[in-house]
């Protein structure tokens, strides 16, 4: 099944953005959007940036959906997010985005190998760009796009995270965890 961006939607009066949070493997996540999508996962490592990490009142059932995918992904068990997403983005970043989205579970590509199936390798400082302001984690996989060399660059939970991320994935694809 092949996850695509849902287009840029104003949000109305009716729909409220709520926040929730769940301890990952690799700390605290941010979780927010409305009963119909989801517009940020993030990951939290201020007590500023964690503000309030209550939850007030009950989860939505899109909340709790996404919590347990996360659960399920961690836990080795899910390869393909099944959420509704949307994140606020210009043409070009939401055609970033939706290929970060064809990029297989424990499999990596190059910026410069996105930029050449976005049709044009003199993109590839504004794909890497596109790539950091990607707002839903592991969801949209931006982890998996590496340096020219297979190194490990440019990402904005820290690099330690991009490597946990990829070993993980690794490690439950093929049963080995060596890929950096």
């Amino acid at each position: 099944m092949h996850q695509e961006l849902i287009e840029d939607q104003p949000i109305g009066n009716r729909q409220v953005v709520a926040t929730a949070f769940y301890r990952s493997p690799l700390g605290l996540l941010r979780i927010s959007g409305t009963d119909t999508y989801i517009s940020e996962i993030s990951f939290v490592d201020t007590a500023e940036e964690a503000g309030n990490a209550e939850m007030s009142g009950p989860l939505s059932p899109l909340f709790i959906q996404c919590i347990e995918q996360l659960i399920q992904y961690f836990q080795g068990q899910r390869r393909i997010f099944e959420l509704p997403i949307n994140q606020e983005g210009t043409d070009f970043q939401h055609r970033v985005w939706n290929e970060l989205l064809s990029i297989p579970y424990g499999k990596t590509i190059s910026y410069l190998e996105q930029a050449r199936r976005l049709g044009d390798t003199n993109t590839i400082r504004a794909v890497a760009s596109a790539n950091g302001k990607n707002h839903i984690v592991i969801v949209v996989p931006c982890h998996r796009v590496i340096g020219s060399k297979r190194d490990l660059v440019g990402y904005g939970g820290g690099l330690w995270r991009k490597k946990w991320l990829l070993d993980h994935e690794t490690k439950i694809l093929y049963g080995v965890q060596t890929l950096f």
